[in-house]
């Protein structure tokens, strides 16, 4: 039986937009003011997200891993500490991207790059420290359904568009062996006609190949 993971689909979802936005920033054109305005757009609301992403760890996860691991609870604390230093960086660097007279746009655009995967570098260390570190200390001290309380609790203080906002931010970066796993629990969530509309609406963040892909592994026809 596969074990209860805190982290992992969230987490795939992050490196996935996070590695796509500095892909695109880097390549972006500096004389484009309107595309470096949606690319600095992009990077205040992943700075947005990923403090809230902090704080329902902080809030759903830690007070567990400060009971059983606090060793490992600690690291993440200290590691959050030098992330917000990261993101502090990031948000002051792209709030003022096009605001600079334009000989001066590519340097500007250059150090928002910079911030962005200075960012991204410590942000991969610490998904590290919570995937290998805080994660195996959890399955070695928790039960199923201790965890499983974690992820219901999580789950029950999101509305059902927080709720369709995690899922579309996850659900690209899966495999399609995840991605059909979640798309049978929308289909078993409620009434028919309603869980098909929500399955369209989640379906919606995918490429139209992998969309395709999803209703095949589940064996059910697109709207």
């Amino acid at each position: 039986m596969t074990k209860i993971d805190l982290y992992r689909n969230v987490h795939m979802g992050q490196r996935q937009r996070l590695f796509t936005l500095a892909i695109e920033l880097g390549s972006a054109d500096a004389d484009d003011t309107p595309e470096l305005s949606v690319l600095t757009g992009r990077c205040l609301d992943m700075t947005r997200e990923l403090r809230e992403h902090a704080e329902h760890e902080d809030s759903f996860i830690h007070p567990l891993l400060r009971e059983q691991a606090p060793a490992a609870a600690k690291a993440l604390d200290t590691e959050h500490e030098h992330l917000e230093i990261a993101l502090d960086d990031l948000d002051a660097q792209a709030r003022h991207l096009t605001d600079v007279p334009p000989e001066q746009r590519d340097q500007a655009q250059h150090r928002v790059y910079l911030a962005l995967n200075g960012l991204i570098s410590a942000y991969l260390t610490h998904l590290d420290t919570e995937e290998t570190i805080a994660m195996p200390a959890l399955h070695e001290r928790c039960s199923d359904k201790e965890l499983q309380r974690v992820m219901h609790d999580f789950q029950a203080s999101r509305t059902p568009e927080q709720q369709m906002t995690d899922l579309q931010r996850m659900l690209p970066a899966l495999p399609p062996a995840s991605r059909a796993s979640i798309a049978r629990q929308v289909l078993g969530a409620g009434p028919a006609t309603e869980a098909r509309h929500t399955l369209n609406q989640l379906t919606a963040a995918l490429a139209p190949a992998d969309r395709t892909r999803l209703y095949d592994d589940i064996d059910t026809p697109q709207a």
